[in-house]
């Protein structure tokens, strides 16, 4: 489908007007690319404005009762809706000044890539939710990304600014959807927002008040044709940033990513680590999280933010990542005007989601620790620095990622492994490289008791003292719905063990 170059020109200007709420909306013709979750808010939100939406989903109508609901609301308010894989493999004929995209569709997907082509501009829901706020009043927005870490940080932000009295909220790529919080009739007094890499590459227009970009390490090339448009697609998170960019000082990459982005004049580069600060940065003094960043005589004093102790929560010990994570989170609460006491109390009131680092149970001095969500080797990594002496159960999809330098950083540590999933293979033979004196064994088994061997097998190779981990360095659909379900299995299992017969 092509457009003439005056109509093109001409729907060109009208977008480039679409930057609040209030614009002219009515009659815009939008395709909305999918109807998971953030799909039906897009299709919510401007069909409220006025536009004639026509949604497209490959998945058939009935497919779930989650996807029947939301048709069903959704032909209410009068949207077209087509359901099935004809429709999602082509630009339909009918005219169509927008695309907005749900963000796991990629570029290459037929339908996009056809759009790209006939010069449709396309949207994903994060830059549609920008250009929906209020002319007047809108909430700033403190954006987080970053191959792992997203959801941490952005929660304990958040604790933070309801610690400091401010109505926030977790919006984007977790909690709620972006739309949905700059929609909400109450307005907030900032959104934190967990921006994916897929999320970035279809936004161009957001304007944080700060921002972060936690680490960067090679992950969903497959999705952006490479690494290097991966780490163009995290760089975006900085564009236009309005007072602060934070960059983790122990990853350089992120750094860089900083001093090539565009941002507004008076922004800061803001620097994390886990030692030292020098003026600028925050970081860790003894057993202190302090700022010298957001203190006037910053070049010879620091601010005391919280401690070490204050991350602990319900789990017996802090992983160096997960300060990271805080030290990230205070940085960006900070750029917003938030004081250090309230860093404190939004650090202490803070707890993880499962899967995280979880503290499962204790049996004969062994500690049995869920970390499901490490689903790539950067996040694997990260988890097994935790812990002097490991028994690593690993294994899944890889999605074509190295494993070589994660074996070779964890060789050390390592009492035992124990591999399951599709990809256990790839795995094993980097151990066996890189490790070839740690014991491995292999479980094949995809049934129900998968990990109940799993377990039973990583408890023979523990020691007292020794930390049975699932870190799993890979995705989980092989074997598992999620990697929620696989954590659960894990979690069940050591449960099991602990108190057999009951």
């Amino acid at each position: 489908m092509g457009r003439g170059r005056g109509m093109s020109e001409s729907i060109d200007r009208r977008l480039e007007g679409l930057t609040s709420r209030e614009a002219d909306w009515a009659g815009l013709r939008v395709l909305v690319a999918g109807l998971g979750v953030s799909g039906f808010a897009a299709a919510d939100a401007l069909l409220e404005r006025g536009a004639h939406v026509v949604v497209v989903e490959g998945a058939e109508r009935d497919s779930t009762p989650a996807m029947s609901e939301r048709a069903r609301i959704l032909e209410i308010l009068d949207a077209e809706l087509r359901f099935g894989p004809d429709h999602v493999t082509r630009m339909p004929s009918d005219p169509v000044d927008l695309v907005v995209t749900s963000p796991g569709w990629a570029p290459t997907q037929p339908l996009l890539a056809a759009a790209a082509e006939a010069g449709v501009a396309i949207w994903g829901e994060v830059e549609l939710a920008w250009r929906m706020r209020p002319r007047e009043g809108a909430a700033p927005w403190l954006t987080v990304t970053g191959t792992n870490g997203k959801t941490t940080t952005v929660q304990m932000l958040t604790s933070i600014l309801r610690a400091a009295g401010e109505r926030a909220i977790s919006a984007g790529n977790v909690g709620t959807p972006i739309l949905e919080a700059v929609m909400d009739p109450q307005p907030f007094d900032a959104i934190a927002v967990e921006l994916s890499s897929f999320q970035l590459h279809w936004s161009d227009s957001i304007r944080p008040q700060a921002s972060a970009c936690l680490n960067v390490a090679p992950d969903h090339v497959d999705w952006h044709g490479g690494y290097d448009a991966y780490l163009a697609a995290k760089g975006k998170v900085y564009e236009g940033t309005e007072r602060a960019c934070v960059y983790n000082v122990d990853d350089p990459q992120t750094e860089r990513l900083v001093e090539e982005a565009d941002v507004q004049e008076g922004c800061r580069a803001i620097g994390f680590t886990l030692g030292t600060p020098a003026p600028s940065m925050l970081g860790v003094v003894g057993d202190v999280l302090a700022d010298r960043a957001f203190v006037e005589q910053r070049r010879h004093a620091a601010a005391e933010l919280a401690s070490v102790e204050d991350l602990r929560g319900d789990a017996p010990d802090v992983p160096p990542h997960l300060v990271a994570n805080a030290l990230a989170a205070a940085a960006l609460a900070r750029a917003h005007g938030v004081e250090p006491g309230a860093v404190r109390a939004g650090l202490r009131a803070f707890r993880p989601e499962a899967h995280r680092i979880a503290h499962v149970a204790t049996i004969g001095d062994v500690r049995f620790v869920d970390d499901s969500k490490a689903t790539n080797p950067h996040a694997a990594a990260a988890s097994l620095t935790a812990y002097e002496h490991v028994v690593w159960v690993a294994g899944g999809l890889l999605k074509g990622a190295e494993v070589d330098d994660l074996v070779r950083s964890a060789a050390t540590r390592l009492r035992g492994v124990v591999l399951l999933g599709r990809d256990r293979t790839v795995i094993a033979e980097a151990l066996a490289r890189h490790a070839p004196d740690v014991p491995v064994v292999d479980v094949p088994d995809t049934d129900t008791g998968t990990m109940d061997r799993v377990v039973s097998e990583a408890a023979s190779l523990a020691q007292p003292g020794d930390v049975v981990l699932l870190a799993p360095a890979a995705a989980s659909m092989d074997m598992f719905v999620n990697y929620g379900a696989r954590g659960d299995a894990f979690a069940e299992a050591v449960l099991r063990r602990a108190a057999p017969g009951e």
